[in-house]
């Protein structure tokens, strides 16, 4: 039907891989770029507010 040779297909095949690979390389250099703040802290810094803010619960007088 085609008058390709599996040799020519190959090397097709080949290419599609090798654009692939450049494609993959720039999106994963892209997105290390934007990881330069990998390494900082959280800004939480206490996993609950202040001890002192605890509800008292008063008895109902009336």
């Amino acid at each position: 039907m085609t008058d390709s040779t599996p040799t020519q297909d190959a090397g097709a095949n080949d290419d599609v891989k090798q654009k692939f690979r450049e494609a993959l390389e720039r999106k994963q250099a892209h997105a290390k770029a934007g990881a330069a703040h990998e390494n900082l802290g959280s800004k939480v810094t206490q996993a609950h507010g202040p001890a002192a803010s605890k509800r008292n619960f008063r008895r109902k007088s009336g």
